[in-house]
């Protein structure tokens, strides 16, 4: 059964046999623009940063699909934001995360410069691919606005175990690498 998290809500991952991999899916639409009218196509890009303590480690992005241990992938750019269904998805494999890495946070920018304006139903959800594809919580951001970045989530490994916490922070710049200094500080809370 499936968590809807709100802002700032974390959930402990923690569970019998342990979480191996997990899946998370983003979404987004295209912000209609008036009556029967279909938004224009919004690039927008999911990213995960692999942070050991407060220091990026790593980075899995539409320019690097995989971490360079291979233990984080990308599923590949989505340009629209059309269609149903996650946009973009990032996997981990919890299990071959370098021991040094203990925290994981996901963004979604737009590369090409749109805001968040012209963005609708931005949503994230935790999957545990291990399990079947089970979907273990969701969390849709509530707010548009003129920045081009969110922080969507962060996963924080404590002793053996993960929690993971809908953030929903805003950002200004066009990849993960300005949302690095709200991702750091998120994963010290």
């Amino acid at each position: 059964m499936s968590i809807s998290l709100k802002k700032g809500e974390r959930l402990s991952l923690d569970k019998p046999g342990g979480l191996t991999r997990v899946r998370m899916g983003l979404g987004w639409d295209p912000a209609k623009g008036g009556w029967f009218s279909r938004g224009k196509a919004v690039d927008m890009d999911a990213s995960c940063i692999l942070f050991s303590g407060d220091r990026p480690v790593d980075t899995v992005w539409f320019k690097q699909l995989a971490s360079r241990d291979g233990s984080v992938t990308h599923s590949g750019d989505n340009r629209t934001g059309d269609g149903e269904g996650d946009d973009e998805s990032i996997t981990v494999d919890l299990a071959r995360l370098p021991t040094e890495v203990d925290g994981l946070a996901f963004t979604v920018n737009s590369f090409t410069g749109e805001t968040f304006e012209k963005v609708a139903n931005c949503r994230c959800r935790l999957l545990d691919e291990a399990g079947g594809g089970q979907e273990l919580c969701n969390f849709a951001l509530s707010e548009q606005g003129a920045h081009q970045g969110v922080l969507m989530a962060v996963m924080k490994k404590i002793g053996a175990s993960w929690s993971f916490r809908a953030v929903g922070a805003a950002g200004t710049g066009r990849t993960f690498d300005a949302l690095l200094p709200v991702a750091a500080a998120q994963l010290r809370d």
